[in-house]
């Protein structure tokens, strides 16, 4: 059986106006602030090469 990517945690401070930055920008996209920060990351990672692209078919096995 294949092993099931684990979430890791973290406290992140952030001014008032970064967070109300991010809110906006989530809620534009339909996301939640976490799930914008997630994208947000992932998206830097790829742009920098650290991490590879995934594919669609398997982000759905990921979720199931």
């Amino acid at each position: 059986m294949a092993k099931k990517a684990e979430n890791k945690s973290f406290v992140l401070r952030v001014d008032a106006q970064t967070w109300d930055e991010l809110e906006r920008w989530a809620e534009d996209e339909f996301r939640s602030v976490n799930g914008q920060l997630q994208w947000i990351i992932a998206d830097a990672l790829r742009r920098s090469g650290r991490m590879k692209k995934r594919k669609v078919a398997d982000k759905q096995k990921e979720n199931g």
